[in-house]
């Protein structure tokens, strides 16, 4: 089992815990990672591209010139896609871009990532949060003294709100809730930073 320091905020270890191994402790599945990461960035896509095709451009009705004569070639319509202003054609519609993936794939992406940060020894546990007003100064500090480097990703309770507060005007460190947690701001982040509260080392399922 991974084993990980739980410290305080000026960074003495006050004891050691054992990670769960069917979270923490599984062999990385970096092609599953890779799906769950796709499928998340695809839905973030707004997918309202759109151009008018040859129907929806207006004008057009009428015939420019008549079909013999004019030594120009043929042409029934200015709305056609081979005219300047005319529609376009096989254009972007609007469409969704979502990918399907199950929940087995998703929680196997996220063990796999827990994982490969626990290998990494990149898992830090605090003891408890004790900001009694924001200050994105006192959360600077604790980084420092928890010997963290890096992109950070805080896991903070809603029931704590000046955690968030204190941490979110630091460029390097991104916060969200123990409800949030996916793979892919695990793989973006080179730190996860817990509460011992929050932290799955105890449960069997991520």
């Amino acid at each position: 089992m991974p084993k990980v320091d739980v410290k305080s905020l000026s960074g003495a270890s006050s004891e050691t815990v054992e990670l769960d191994d069917s979270v923490f402790g599984l062999e990385p599945n970096v092609a599953v990672m890779h799906q769950v990461v796709n499928a998340q960035l695809a839905a973030k896509r707004s997918g309202t591209h759109k151009t008018k095709s040859r129907s929806e451009v207006r004008g057009g009705g009428a015939k420019p010139w008549k079909q013999k004569g004019t030594g120009r070639a043929r042409a029934g319509t200015s709305s056609s896609p081979i005219w300047i202003g005319g529609g376009v054609a096989h254009g972007p519609q609007p469409r969704s871009y979502a990918e399907k993936t199950n929940k087995k794939m998703k929680k196997l992406a996220i063990k796999s990532a827990l994982s490969d940060r626990a290998a990494n020894e990149k898992v830090v546990i605090v003891d408890a949060w004790s900001f009694a007003e924001p200050s994105t100064k006192e959360a600077k500090k604790v980084l420092t003294s928890l010997g963290v480097e890096g992109r950070s990703l805080v896991i903070a309770d809603p029931r704590e709100p000046n955690v968030a507060r204190s941490f979110r005007n630091l460029p390097e460190v991104q916060v969200i809730e123990p409800g949030q947690l996916n793979t892919y701001d695990i793989l973006v982040n080179d730190n996860l930073i817990f509460a011992k509260s929050n932290t799955p080392f105890l449960e069997s399922e991520a």
